[in-house]
């Protein structure tokens, strides 16, 4: 029996042999799980490799790379055994777990407190089996051997400063490492753990800090060049979830669109955008389950660029619906500030919703010299049932109003009457009706008169 075989191959039976190095049971199979030959003695069978796979067992001395911590338990990753030939270890003699309480002869709140993971260190080994376990507190000869300045990069050294051990000669950063007697080569280190030691003020404020108090954070001075590091974050987010109050762009170059219909192309509403200058931040609002809500914001990197976009898209089409684009961070007052057209302002209520701009103002065709229609929308920029018509000349504002009054467009009847004029105050609203101006209730009023006549309506056979 001398044949090369690979891992998983099938190499006897459970019933005529028993099981040797190298091999494991599956099925009732003998199976490889080595690659090598495969030798049988007095009914034992094993597969003997020229690379002779080494096993650890209790007693031994192990080399490790620190590859995982825990709060109160870590895991290490076995490099070699001192003092045996340099063969692979086996897998599932890999890796290594270990406690607190077996870093070092000091009281540790965390495994972080004592060890950092890409530490290299010198460990014993005190239980074999499905589990290694190791242990550094016994033995001077066993802590750790290398470690890297987690901040910047380079190598600690062996100095005793109050409550920390090591410190890294070129960014300045103290830590407390459970050093090994021959830390960085030299012996006598072990001596610098304070062994049996309480804790100083420094350590214990630090370890108070909890997880925050062990955060590493990245010298850029040292591992970059220097410059400012840019973090990414959406607009208006602390991180968090929360709206944050520190304005993240220049005054003026953040944009809100409104009037979106819920069909539109995303990427074609950038690219219409980005037309008038190099875009920031871009983002259209969604519902829970994906849709557009009709809104957006849109950040340009200078102001000149979003008054260009305001000029030229504010008002445009985008999939029949006419958009509207004003400075997202101007005042609520001046963000209400319209521009008033010269002539009569005349108020058109109980429009329908499927109505057009054209369709207003063919009413006013034969009646005057010009009409500008403005709907009123929501805060999203959605059309509300009613209007504002401009008309020249205003000296017949009143005349147009009257004889256009309760005329019919497209089976609704629509009011029309001269709009008067804002005072600025509270006048016009009713405390009872959450600050919403007479027009609005009165259009909310005939939007729900035109549904109940529409209910009443008798059913077609």
């Amino acid at each position: 029996m001398t044949n090369i075989v690979t891992p998983g191959t099938v190499i006897g039976a459970v019933n005529n042999n028993e099981l040797g190095i190298g091999t494991t049971e599956l099925n009732g199979n003998i199976v490889a799980t080595i690659t090598g030959k495969i030798v049988e003695k007095d009914g034992l069978i094993s597969v003997k490799t020229h690379n002779e796979m080494l096993h650890v067992g209790v007693g031994d001395i192990v080399i490790c790379a620190v590859v995982k911590l825990n709060e109160k338990s870590g895991e290490a990753m076995i490099l070699s055994v001192e003092g045996k030939e340099n063969r692979s270890i086996m897998a599932d003699d890999l890796y290594a777990q270990f406690h607190v309480t077996k870093i070092t002869d000091r009281f540790l709140h965390n495994t972080a407190d004592g060890l950092r993971r890409r530490d290299i260190i010198r460990a014993k080994v005190i239980e074999a089996g499905n589990v290694i376990r190791i242990d550094m507190r016994e033995d001077e000869k066993c802590g750790v051997l290398w470690a890297l300045c987690p901040p910047c990069g380079d190598t600690f050294q062996a100095e005793l400063n109050g409550d920390w051990n090591v410190i890294c000669r070129t960014c300045g950063n103290k830590s407390f490492r459970a050093l090994a007697d021959d830390f960085g080569g030299e012996s006598g280190k072990a001596a610098l753990n304070g062994a049996g030691k309480r804790w100083g003020k420094d350590a214990e404020n630090l370890f108070s800090k909890g997880s925050a108090g062990r955060a590493t954070f990245i010298a850029e001075d040292i591992r970059e060049d220097g410059r400012v590091r840019e973090y990414f974050r959406f607009e208006g987010s602390d991180g968090g979830g929360r709206r944050s109050p520190r304005q993240n762009h220049k005054p003026g170059c953040r944009l809100f669109l409104g009037g979106l219909s819920r069909d539109a192309d995303e990427t074609e509403v950038k690219n219409l955008f980005s037309e008038q200058g190099k875009i920031t931040d871009f983002a259209l609002m969604r519902d829970d389950q994906g849709n557009l809500k009709g809104f957006g914001f849109i950040t340009f990197e200078e102001k000149e660029m979003a008054d260009n976009a305001i000029a030229k898209l504010n008002g445009q089409r985008i999939n029949g619906r006419r958009i509207g684009v004003r400075d997202a961070d101007a005042p609520r007052e001046e963000r209400q500030k319209k521009k008033r057209h010269d002539g009569a302002r005349l108020y058109v209520g109980n429009l329908p919703f499927k109505a057009e701009d054209k369709d207003v103002a063919k009413l006013f065709e034969g009646k005057c010299d010009s009409a500008i229609v403005e709907w009123a929308t929501d805060r999203s920029g959605r059309r509300k049932a009613f209007a504002f018509v401009t008309v020249k000349p205003e000296n017949k504002g009143e005349e147009i109003a009257s004889s256009l009054n309760g005329i019919e467009l497209m089976e609704r009847k629509l009011k029309i009457e001269v709009s008067k004029p804002s005072t600025g105050n509270n006048r016009g609203k009713d405390k009872q009706s959450g600050g919403k101006t007479t027009r609005e209730l009165r259009a909310l009023q005939e939007e729900e008169e035109d549904a109940k006549k529409k209910r009443r309506r008798p059913r077609k056979d």
